[in-house]
């Protein structure tokens, strides 16, 4: 069968709070990413583009495959050899860039570091003055709860404390654009949820452009301004949902009827591709050819 043409939607930036947008703060512009494999060539990422407003929050969710951490990697400059561009302001950049700052799911802390001494870690790379680097570090680790806590070390602190200094840690830098992939996803679903919440509060209060990769439909919708649903492979744009929910996003937006409807509306769609890729993994272990193959 010949390759389905890629989908399209309409991306509309919506305004920022107390005020509205102008040039877009981060472009994907018609990305594809091929991988050579022993079983031949994996197109991870197909024809993709979106673009993302200055303050915005954006979610990039899809079901496991997709090439969401594909995507995340080119746009932080991890993976290259891909066609289309990617521009941070209107300038196209090529490798990592100084403006975008990246939060991982892994472990990431400095066992042999103290808090503050993880945070300001980056700052001292870049040759920052010692009393400038920790007086800022500081700023930052205040700024995620973590006052009181300067001088532990990573071992004593719980999962959730750990990736507050990860997140402070790429903070500290300053950056325009933050890409978190799946930062939650070890954690339990409380801690999730307030962690989410301190996120947030955090990106509104720096007004901070910020693109999260998750598989989790109910952190998509807390967190973000919009919600980009990618296909099963190729990851390719299914469609993007607008959230449409007042701020702070607290206990009773979260469990009101209306935040309901969008969670239910974006399953929808995830469903639809998360059976794709089941019915895919099944053939293959029949040793069938996959129904969505090319013949």
């Amino acid at each position: 069968m010949p390759e389905a043409p890629a989908a399209t939607a309409t991306v509309r930036t919506p305004a920022a709070p107390g005020g509205t947008y102008g040039t877009h703060a981060l472009e994907v512009q018609d990305i594809t990413k091929r991988f050579v494999t022993t079983e031949g060539v994996v197109t991870a990422v197909d024809h993709l583009s979106l673009a993302v407003a200055p303050g915005e929050f954006l979610s990039v969710i899809g079901p496991s495959g997709c090439g969401k951490s594909t995507l995340f990697n080119i746009i932080g400059g991890l993976v290259g050899d891909y066609e289309g561009r990617v521009t941070v302001a209107g300038e196209t950049i090529s490798g990592t860039h100084p403006a975008i700052g990246m939060v991982f799911q892994e472990e990431s802390t400095f066992p042999w570091r103290t808090v503050l001494e993880n945070v300001a870690f980056p700052l001292e790379v870049k040759g920052m003055p010692r009393e400038e680097r920790f007086e800022r570090a500081r700023r930052f680790v205040s700024m995620v709860g973590l006052d009181g806590f300067e001088r532990r070390f990573p071992s004593e602190l719980s999962g959730g404390m750990r990736l507050r200094v990860a997140i402070a840690r790429t903070l500290a830098s300053e950056p325009k654009i933050l890409l978190m992939d799946e930062p939650f996803a070890a954690l339990d679903e409380q801690t999730r949820l307030l962690l989410g919440d301190k996120v947030l509060q955090i990106q509104q209060a720096l007004q901070q452009t910020t693109l999260l990769i998750t598989h989790n439909i109910t952190e998509a919708v807390q967190l973000s301004n919009r919600v980009l649903v990618m296909t099963y492979r190729p990851g390719r744009l299914k469609r993007i949902v607008d959230i449409d929910l007042p701020h702070p996003r607290d206990s009773e937006v979260v469990s009101s009827t209306a935040f309901g409807r969008y969670v239910a509306e974006i399953w929808h769609d995830l469903r639809e591709e998360a059976s794709l890729g089941m019915r895919e993994d099944e053939e293959l272990r029949r040793g069938e050819r996959p129904s969505g193959a090319a013949a």
